[in-house]
């Protein structure tokens, strides 16, 4: 398994926190729902540092390879300022493995 970490700095970009949120939640979360290979998908932000990223799960290093259904490079008019790629050593499910984690988050309060 692959994790993919990506993270704009907003303050110089051509977006904001809100605007990226509202993308998130009209267009990118379904966008994801069918990627093959990936595992899980979690968007970040900070507003009090003006910051935005994902945290991306994937099968193989091949399916983290691809081209994504995302226009976030284009909203915020740059590449990610940190984009790193890590081999995971091993996973745990919580406690709350019953529950979902669709959905959940800022964008759909």
């Amino acid at each position: 398994m692959i994790l993919r970490f990506v993270l704009w700095n907003l303050a110089d970009s051509k977006t904001t926190i809100h605007e990226l949120r509202r993308y998130l939640r009209d267009e990118s979360a379904d966008a994801f729902a069918d990627v093959p290979g990936l595992r899980f998908k979690a968007w970040i932000s900070d507003e009090v540092t003006e910051r935005w990223g994902a945290v991306y799960l994937w099968e193989t290093a091949e399916a983290a390879e691809q081209e994504l259904p995302s226009r976030a490079r284009d909203l915020i008019g740059k590449d990610p300022d940190v984009g790193e790629t890590f081999d995971v050593e091993a996973t745990i499910e919580g406690r709350y493995v019953n529950e979902q984690l669709s959905r959940l988050g800022l964008a759909f309060e």
